[in-house]
């Protein structure tokens, strides 16, 4: 397994009438706390789009359990449980302080630019994740 954590501060403009953050606002935390894990790797999203690998998210899901508010600091848990091959899972837990807000999972496909098709995890970025599984 390999986890990470990322603190974000809400801002006035993320939350609603109700003075929660807007639950859209989730979807871009998480990408935050997955860049920044994939950052903390030794692999940059960028230098994988210069190599023509994108990473689309395929699949989504949030369950939600409490609201956050304005300037609360949030800690955003980033795992990784197994070893990515065309696939790559994040498992995500939002925190104020102890309090959890809500728990995440996103699926990301290694896709080759050039041909729009799935591919596997290229063996130079794979290594990166080996201490961490084996």
């Amino acid at each position: 397994m390999y986890a990470t954590e990322t603190k974000i501060r809400v801002r006035y403009s993320e939350t609603d009438r109700m003075g929660y953050c807007y639950y859209g606002n989730y979807a871009q935390y998480f990408e935050v706390a997955r860049v920044e894990s994939l950052r903390s790797l030794g692999i940059s999203y960028k230098e994988l789009e210069d190599k023509g690998i994108l990473l689309p998210v395929v699949d989504f899901h949030v369950k939600y359990k409490k609201p956050a508010h304005y300037d609360d600091e949030l800690i955003v848990k980033c795992q990784i449980n197994k070893v990515p091959g065309v696939k790559i899972v994040f498992d995500y837990t939002t925190y104020r302080e102890e309090e959890l807000l809500n728990t995440a999972q996103t699926t990301l496909v290694f896709l080759d630019k050039k041909n729009n098709k799935p591919m596997r995890i290229p063996a130079s970025i794979e290594k990166q994740f080996n201490p961490y599984f084996n």
